[in-house]
């Protein structure tokens, strides 16, 4: 049974950083097999992209208003995707999840900004933005 699991949320000052994790374990196929996506969900909003990275580790992806803010990252060997944060705003407030899209059977540098491309979703993580 595939598990993610993040960690790494927490209540931060406008202007200051977070790091999340998310671990992922009991995958069928390999972690390096699968791409590997960040979003958010706001209270009475929909699940919102947030960034992508590549089975290959290749080709990271942000959403417009992130970028240069936001950086996705992964670790193969330790199954684990990371998303720093920096320059946080009280509008980035929001629980984070990862999620991963098994894609061996696409080109290395494939990602998906659609939620429903995911098979695997971790439970979220609470990011809280202090003005």
């Amino acid at each position: 049974q595939v598990q993610l699991v993040e960690s790494g949320g927490g209540l931060v000052q406008a202007g200051g950083s977070l790091r999340l994790s998310c671990a992922a374990s009991g995958f069928t196929f390999t972690f390096r097999t699968f791409a590997m996506g960040w979003f958010l969900q706001a209270p009475a909003n929909e699940r919102e992209f947030v960034s992508a990275i590549s089975r290959s580790g290749g080709n990271p992806y942000y959403a417009d208003s992130l970028k240069g803010r936001f950086t996705i990252s992964r670790d193969n060997a330790k199954n684990t995707v990371y998303l720093q944060m920096n320059s946080l705003k009280p509008e980035d407030a929001a629980v984070y999840f990862c999620a991963g899209a098994q894609a061996l059977s696409r080109y290395p540098n494939w990602f998906d900004t659609t939620a429903s491309a995911y098979d695997c979703w971790g439970q979220g993580t609470q990011v809280t933005v202090s003005s």
